[in-house]
């Protein structure tokens, strides 16, 4: 049914307004009573059950950043079967983003590039949803990813993530220093091990005890993504989550018109899943057994997350499937990973 209504309807509708019109229909599926048939529907079976960084997940399977950027639809995703929703990008100050049109759908290789820019209602507008969503019984595990504000120099960015940690960190049961988003001038510099100690041991400080993660772009080389990994254990976070999206167009099936029109941006769907899932395993050949990595680019069937896991992912995220893949995307992955499990 759904591949249908994408094809007719959806994929018709520019892609920010379709994700927008979703936004409703999945906060009213997480309201009682439909939140109680659609979880049922949904649901992980017990044996998805998995723990990372002190958190117990009912899947290992959940939402990547960038879907729930101002903490609208917790409840929906997890009533639709995800393990964990990750909210953001958030940064310190309320910012637009980049100009419209700014997500951009390449159907023939399942895949989107987008340059939202961070649009976001800031920290202060996320923590106060933060603390509505914490008053419910049943969530999921909840991320917090935060950025650096547009309008603050890259000189000033330790203080402006600082400013969001303090809010945010006490209402996350996990914390990402995003520096790795392609769509914040400046903002990928940050990656550099001699920027990137100062920023993280700061953000550390101020985080307390919410287990804090950094969050790789896919186009550092492996030496680069290494380096980053002796740091992280160095330091004691708590994971590394890869990939962000990518600025490479290599091996694309649209024509080179609509990547064009599409412009500046990341990719993320299908074609970054053969680099992200080299990334996770260059990062579990740097890092102890026991330290977690998120695989995040390019997964959007069980077997794609049975792959991730199989390499050394603790968890894996996805986003771009849930638009191929319609709202029940979740339910396919966890069945599908429970009847690998089974066989």
């Amino acid at each position: 049914m759904y591949p249908f209504l994408f094809r007719t309807v959806l994929s018709r509708i520019d892609p920010e307004r379709a994700h927008h019109l979703a936004i409703p229909v999945i906060r009213l599926l997480g309201v009682p009573p439909f939140s109680w048939v659609t979880r049922r529907i949904a649901a992980p079976g017990r044996a998805l059950s998995t723990t990372a960084f002190g958190q117990e997940f009912d899947s290992p399977f959940g939402v990547a950043a960038g879907f729930d950027k101002d903490v609208r639809m917790v409840s929906g995703l997890w009533a639709l079967g995800f393990g964990h929703v990750e909210v953001g990008t958030i940064t310190a100050r309320a910012q637009p983003g980049n100009p419209r049109p700014r997500l951009f759908r390449l159907v023939a290789d399942r895949a989107v590039i987008n340059r939202m820019g961070f649009n976001n209602a800031g920290a202060e507008a996320a923590a106060r949803r933060l603390k509505r969503v914490r008053r419910r019984r049943s969530l999921p595990v909840i991320g917090v990813n935060i950025g650096k504000s547009r309008a603050v120099e890259v000189a000033d960015a330790t203080a402006d993530y600082v400013y969001s940690t303090r809010l945010l960190a006490p209402l996350a049961d996990y914390l990402v220093v995003n520096v790795s988003s392609p769509n914040t001038p400046g903002l990928r510099g940050l990656q550099a091990v001699e920027t990137l100690r100062p920023l993280l041991e700061a953000v550390k400080a101020a985080a307390g005890t919410a287990p804090l993660l950094v969050k790789i772009a896919p186009d550092l080389s492996d030496d680069e993504i290494a380096d980053i990994a002796a740091l992280a254990v160095d330091l004691g976070l708590a994971g590394i989550i890869a990939t962000n999206t990518t600025l490479s167009r290599a091996g694309l099936r649209s024509s080179a018109a609509l990547v064009a029109t599409a412009g500046d941006g990341g990719l993320s769907g299908a074609p970054l899943g053969a680099r992200s899932l080299a990334v996770l395993r260059v990062l579990r050949a740097a890092v102890p057994a026991e330290f977690a990595i998120v695989s995040a680019g390019g997964v959007e069937s069980a077997a794609d997350v049975r792959a991730r896991l199989d390499a050394g992912a603790t968890l894996v995220q996805g986003y771009t499937g849930f638009l191929y893949r319609g709202p029940l995307w979740a339910r396919q992955i966890n069945r599908g990973l429970a009847a690998a499990s089974d066989r």
